[in-house]
């Protein structure tokens, strides 16, 4: 498996950690995953760079949310399903 799929597969265990937390903990969560979802620079394919920053951005919709005190129930399914596309294109 490639760096990219171990970085997908982290970036998802820790999703679904932060899904199951209230928002004062899912949000150091969150904040911690920002390195692991952003680009390394790498050679890494188009594809992968847009699956990465796909998931980035649905990742950051969750935590403005939990950040503002709004619902967060399908913001979570949209990074979770954009996280295992990412990781899935990674193999």
């Amino acid at each position: 498996m490639s760096h990219e799929h171990d970085k997908a597969q982290q970036v998802l265990s820790s999703l679904k950690q932060a899904e199951a937390a209230e928002a004062p903990a899912a949000l150091p969560i969150l904040n911690g995953l920002i390195g692991l979802v952003q680009s390394a620079g790498g050679n890494e394919s188009i594809e992968i760079d847009e699956l990465r920053a796909s998931a980035f951005l649905a990742i950051c919709e969750v935590g403005k949310a939990l950040h503002r005190g709004q619902p967060a129930g399908p913001l979570w399914t949209k990074a979770i399903d954009a996280t295992e596309r990412w990781r899935s294109f990674a193999k």
